[in-house]
């Protein structure tokens, strides 16, 4: 299949991932973001032990290939939440959202990939969409506690950490997305290397439910976390598409996969009614023509 429809695919799963995982979210509840690693996890454990009971090859040698692109993964999503401490929007922040530039720029340096004039364009089109979306958010978020009488987030705008967090996150993940584009060019195929990343995330789960579950002695009632299954359902069908999006064309598919974020505005308006600025509907356009433009190269 095309590199850029895997991408387009990817993209709506995990701009889907994004809204139900919002939705699922409970601000009364600390342990929201292990709840939703236990989900994501299970429904990846359950993809990859289907898929090598059907006879697909694979090996624990091929976790351990694979492990550098998962820790950074892994590592760039733990930084991510505690980032949470000092920014609500810690994952839709400019410096985050510019992942998927920052692996491009890895690919263009090291790897030596190249991508043609158009293309370029459209690259620059959706990094530009991705990047005022994050400022919009941020300005958004800043009023909305000016109206309920609170002061703007200073521990995001003074805190040495605040600033780090976010930083550390675009870094590692643009490298984890260049180590998933080396990996697949030189050590792994495609198929064997979403194994391994299921699987590692299927341990991560079982480590989240033995700290929520045995540990802290929290109770799950799957009939109230439909929207974490939902969200990991989708998480776990847009990886699929990534990952052999990546192996493609690491150096568009990157950024152009970040812009599943701005796809997430249009579940939003879509599904919960959200209203969006005029400012929201123009980044969306941004980007949709810098995409438009991808899929004619």
């Amino acid at each position: 299949m095309n590199w850029f429809i895997l991408a387009l695919i990817a993209i709506l799963f995990w701009s889907g991932s994004d809204l139900f995982s919002k939705m699922g979210s409970k601000s009364d509840d600390i342990y929201s973001h292990w709840k939703m690693i236990m989900a994501v996890g299970t429904v990846m454990g359950i993809h990859a032990i289907y898929l090598i009971a059907t006879g697909t090859p694979f090996s624990f040698v091929d976790i351990i290939t694979y492990l550098p692109a998962s820790f950074l993964y892994i590592l760039a999503m733990i930084l991510g939440y505690a980032g949470l401490r000092y920014i609500e929007l810690s994952i839709s922040s400019p410096v985050c959202n510019s992942s998927g530039a920052v692996a491009a720029l890895l690919c263009f340096f090291i790897l030596g990939d190249t991508m043609g004039a158009m293309q370029f364009f459209g690259v620059a089109l959706v990094c530009i969409g991705v990047f005022a979306l994050s400022v919009i958010e941020k300005k958004k978020d800043d009023t909305i506690r000016l109206q309920n009488g609170l002061s703007a987030d200073k521990k995001y705008t003074r805190s040495v950490l605040a600033i780090v967090f976010p930083l550390l996150y675009c870094l590692i993940d643009g490298l984890g997305t260049f180590a998933d584009a080396l990996l697949l060019d030189r050590a792994i195929a495609e198929t064997q290397a979403n194994i391994a990343y299921e699987l590692t995330f299927l341990f991560m789960a079982v480590c989240a439910f033995i700290y929520v579950v045995i540990i802290k002695k929290q109770k799950i009632t799957l009939s109230k976390e439909k929207p974490k299954m939902l969200a990991a359902l989708c998480e776990t069908a847009g990886q699929f598409a990534y990952v052999f999006a990546i192996g493609a064309n690491a150096i568009v598919a990157a950024p152009m996969i970040s812009s599943y974020c701005i796809a997430s505005l249009l579940w939003s308006r879509l599904l919960l009614k959200e209203k969006l600025s005029k400012a929201q509907y123009l980044v969306i356009a941004i980007a949709a023509v810098g995409i438009v433009i991808l899929g004619q190269e």
